[in-house]
């Protein structure tokens, strides 16, 4: 499996938007879990993916799937942390 992490490197704007990103990859790391981070601020095309394949039109990093398939935003992940769901959310139990 292919986890992907959504991003946004260019987040001024979002101040939140950073420390949820390092937040997630902060987690992933420390589960030794391997992901793919995919920067969104390149263009127009990569963010018109990654809401398309989360199914919503106004989605904003950070964003994760695995594959193709949606897991989440932050909100979610931050949820199946609290809950040690961490692998599951991911689709990788």
């Amino acid at each position: 499996s292919s986890l992907e992490l959504n991003l946004n490197n260019v987040t001024a704007e979002l101040k939140n938007v950073k420390s949820q990103q390092a937040e997630v990859m902060r987690i992933l790391e420390s589960k030794s879990i391997k992901y793919e981070l995919i920067d969104i601020s390149v263009g127009g095309a990569v963010r018109d993916e990654m809401r398309s394949k989360s199914g919503n039109p106004t989605a904003i990093p950070p964003q994760i799937f695995n594959e193709d398939q949606y897991c989440g935003n932050y909100e979610m992940f931050s949820e199946a942390v609290e809950a040690d769901t961490v692998e599951q959310f991911l689709k990788i139990a």
